[in-house]
């Protein structure tokens, strides 16, 4: 096998394998948490939305959730919709 040919695709082979290390694996690694964060929630969580609405999971299923914002007040928002959930300790 004749090395000398791939002599000119050595440096784009290196740049493949800085950017797959520097971009894509952890942009993998984020999209995995945030699916095990979704699946993850349960009713009584208090979470927060990609808008900034901050309210209480009272209802949830496969593609829904209805977060209470206020009293008497239950919005319902698409699951990929929330950004996060909000520990007791971190306010």
């Amino acid at each position: 096998m004749n090395f000398e040919a791939l002599g000119p695709f050595v440096p784009l082979i290196l740049l493949f394998v800085v950017f797959y290390f520097l971009l894509i694996r952890p942009q993998q690694q984020q999209q995995k948490k945030r699916k095990e964060m979704l699946s993850n929630l349960k009713k009584g969580d208090r979470v927060v939305t990609i808008g900034g609405m901050y309210g209480i999971i009272k209802e949830i299923d496969d593609t829904a959730i209805q977060l209470r914002v206020a009293d008497n007040l239950n919005l319902k928002f698409a699951r990929a919709s929330i950004d996060r959930v909000i520990n007791d300790e971190a306010e």
